[in-house]
C-alpha cells in the first residue's frame, strides 16, 4: 500500500479529494504519467475491494490544465482569465456511463457544480464558474456551447437509471439501501 494513500480516505466521507505530489502528479516535465496511473489505480482498487462502498462510489480523477503542451480545441472565453486547453477527465463508477468520450464542455469547476447539484447545496458565490449554465451541445460542432459560456456539472456522465438495481424503495416510498436503512435521495 502506497503511504501516501490513507485508509481514511476510503471511509465514509461523501466527498473527498486526493491530490499526488512530485512524481505522482502526471504534470508534463515534472511527474511522471505511470506513477499517477499506479497511484490512480490502487484507489480505485481499494475501492472496488469494499462492495459496499463501490457501490455508493464516483471517482473522478481529473488532470491538470496540459502543462501548457499545445491543443487545437476550441477554449470558451469563460471570464477575464479564460478557460484552459482541453483535459482528460476520467469517471470510475457503479453508475458511469462508460465506454465513450463525452463531449460537453467540463472543466475543474464541473467537480464542484457535480457537488452541488448532488448534495442540493447552494452555489459557493455568485460570481463564481459553478454559477455557469450547463452548456447545450450541437451535434454538428459538439465542442462549442451554443449557449456559452457554460460549464456542465458532469451529470451526462452517469446513468443513475440502473440505481433501482442497488436500492429499493420501501413501503413509505423513501429510498432504501439493501439492509433497509433510508436513504436521503442524495446519489452517492
Amino acid at each position: 500500500m502506497s503511504p501516501i494513500i490513507s485508509s481514511k480516505i476510503l471511509r465514509a466521507a461523501a466527498v473527498a479529494f486526493v491530490k499526488p505530489d512530485g512524481a505522482l502528479q502526471g504534470h508534463p516535465g515534472s511527474g511522471k504519467v505511470s506513477l499517477l496511473e499506479e497511484f490512480v489505480q490502487e484507489i480505485v482498487d481499494r475501492t472496488k475491494a469494499n462492495p459496499k462502498l463501490y457501490a455508493e462510489t464516483a471517482i473522478i480523477v481529473s488532470f491538470d490544465e496540459s502543462g501548457g503542451l499545445y491543443d487545437s480545441g476550441f477554449i470558451q472565453p469563460l471570464d477575464f482569465f479564460g478557460d484552459g486547453p482541453r483535459m482528460p477527465m476520467l469517471v470510475i463508477s457503479p453508475f458511469s456511463t462508460g465506454g465513450h468520450v463525452v463531449h460537453s464542455y467540463n472543466d475543474q469547476a464541473s467537480v464542484l457544480k457535480f457537488i452541488e447539484r448532488n448534495w442540493h447545496l447552494g452555489k459557493i458565490s455568485n460570481r463564481s464558474r459553478d454559477n455557469l449554465p450547463n452548456p447545450v451541445m450541437d451535434r454538428e460542432n459538439p465542442w462549442v456551447p451554443v449557449n456559452m459560456p457554460a460549464i456542465g456539472d458532469l451529470y451526462d456522465m452517469f446513468d443513475f437509471d440502473h440505481a433501482q438495481d442497488h436500492h429499493d424503495q420501501g413501503d413509505d416510498g423513501q429510498d432504501h439501501d439493501n439492509n433497509g436503512d433510508h436513504r436521503d435521495g442524495d446519489r452517492f
